[in-house]
């Protein structure tokens, strides 16, 4: 019989009247990793998504964690949970076939009485508390909330033969990253006018179709996503230089 989800009954956490749910959207298909799956890719001897959870297991700000993977992973999801303590996690939720998708599934699992979530991309391990908690206070004023990095180099808009047809400014550019967060009711009104969910590539542009305002609050240059092997390698610079200080 496939496995398609788990219910972990035996998540306790104490926080969960007061603290905020994340979403952890881990069920990609690491196309650009060289036949690696980033989600379980060693960075500094442990599985990236077994670092993710932890980030979030550690944050007082988060009261429970409901992840998203492939169907294949999801067992192997369970154990590392389990081998990394990861107390919080109460559901692991077969993906969807894009990634909004993937998080509209995880959103079906939230508790009813749930008013605000937080979303997380699973390969984004270096992610820090200071950011998983100003998302979720700008969400006491804003209904959509994203952290975001100025960019640093210049930007060219091209046409589909490469050729430059304008050079936005780039003191009004940012590189969004996650934790990313919403109001459940809102992205709940979000997802019903959305249709097809796979032409979104974040939640904060379903969020901006649905005519949403969208806040950003400060990211980190270190909050990188695993997209390609090259990005492990960095990820490890960061880890081993934090190891040192």
């Amino acid at each position: 019989m496939e496995l398609t989800e788990l219910k972990l009954e035996y998540a306790v956490c104490d926080n969960k009247n007061s603290g905020i749910p994340v979403i952890i959207a881990a069920a990609g298909m690491s196309s650009r990793m060289g036949g690696l799956n980033k989600q379980t890719a060693l960075l500094c001897g442990v599985p990236v998504i077994a670092r993710t959870l932890m980030v979030f297991e550690r944050s007082p700000v988060v009261s429970d964690i409901i992840l998203v993977a492939r169907p294949d992973d999801i067992f192997g999801m369970q154990l590392l949970a389990e081998k990394y303590s990861v107390s919080k996690l109460t559901d692991i939720v077969c993906g969807g076939a894009s990634r909004q998708e993937s998080v509209a599934k995880g959103f079906e699992r939230l508790d009813k009485s749930a008013e605000r979530v937080l979303i997380h991309d699973g390969a984004r391990p270096l992610t820090e508390d200071f950011i998983i908690q100003a998302v979720a206070d700008a969400l006491n004023t804003y209904p959509a909330v994203t952290c975001a990095v100025p960019v640093k180099d210049t930007i060219k808009e091209i046409d589909g033969a490469g050729s430059v047809v304008g050079t936005p400014d780039r003191s009004r550019l940012a590189a969004v990253q996650t934790p990313q967060g919403v109001r459940t009711a809102e992205y709940r009104s979000a997802l019903e006018k959305a249709g097809e969910l796979s032409r979104y590539t974040d939640d904060m542009s379903l969020m901006e179709a649905a005519g949403f305002p969208v806040h950003t609050v400060t990211g980190s240059y270190r909050n990188i996503k695993i997209t390609t092997s090259e990005d492990l390698k960095l990820a490890e610079f960061f880890l081993i230089g934090e190891n040192e200080e």
